[in-house]
């Protein structure tokens, strides 16, 4: 029992070890840049928007609380990931009991559904406002034509089009 901890010990190490020697400058940005440019979608940008044409600067003084901490939160979620190898669910499911992962899936699942919802309708508004129409119509066209490119193709034929896309608009 005690030689198995061991092994497993000197495994971590040589894991965590491997992990901290010189990354290269893609090693570095990968995860981080991708995570950071994860919050500007569609409600993200129409809840900045209507917030800074309501409040203007009035709320900026914020920025030097909220900013720190959202630093420090994807710092140490980096380095979770950095030195154990695995994701965050992972290193849960190791720590903790069965109920704290799965209370925290489905709060993630509750946000991520949320979060989708108002992207969708933030498409469906910003098209309302180049053409014309019913907000609540646009949106529900734009979830059926994003559902049938899901089911219909291939998931790297279809995260290709969409970043080709992006980089267009």
């Amino acid at each position: 029992m005690a030689a198995a901890s061991r092994r497993k010990k000197i495994r971590l190490h040589h894991r965590v070890s491997a992990r901290l020697r010189d990354p290269s400058v893609w090693e570095c940005l990968g995860p981080g840049l991708i995570t950071g440019a994860a919050d500007d979608d569609p409600s993200g940008i129409a809840t900045y928007s209507q917030t800074g044409a309501k409040f203007g600067p009035e709320t900026l003084w914020t920025l030097w609380l909220t900013y720190p901490l959202m630093v420090a939160m994807q710092y140490v979620s980096a380095l979770i990931g950095r030195v154990t190898g695995a994701g965050l669910a992972h290193n849960i499911r190791e720590r903790y009991p069965a109920p704290v992962l799965y209370a925290i899936i489905a709060a993630l699942f509750v946000a991520n559904t949320i979060n989708l919802g108002a992207d969708i309708g933030a498409m469906g508004e910003a098209v309302r406002l180049l053409i014309g129409g019913h907000a609540l119509v646009w949106s529900i066209a734009i979830a059926v034509v994003a559902l049938v490119l899901i089911v219909a193709m291939n998931f790297h034929a279809y995260a290709r089009m969409l970043k080709d896309r992006k980089s267009v608009v």
